[in-house]
């Protein structure tokens, strides 16, 4: 994969934060999707469903960040 395809952000960090305040949609807002972040935010991450399913493709590895780019690190 081309290094300018991967993200910068850190994909164990974005895990912990989406675990503690995946609710609010604060993982989508470090990686600059602000406005699903303010969607998550209004429904609470739609009750927690889309929180799980953020949590579980971040961990696999399949989380992008705005520009598209895999949040691999």
């Amino acid at each position: 994969m081309d290094p300018a395809e991967v993200s910068p952000h850190s994909r164990v960090v974005l895990a912990i934060v989406c675990f503690f305040l995946g609710s609010l949609g604060i993982h989508r807002f470090v990686v600059g999707k602000v406005g699903t972040g303010i969607l998550m935010l209004v429904t609470l991450g739609f009750l927690g469903l889309w929180t799980l399913i953020d949590f579980i493709v971040i961990l696999v590895g399949g989380f992008r960040d705005k520009q598209g780019r895999l949040v691999k690190q």
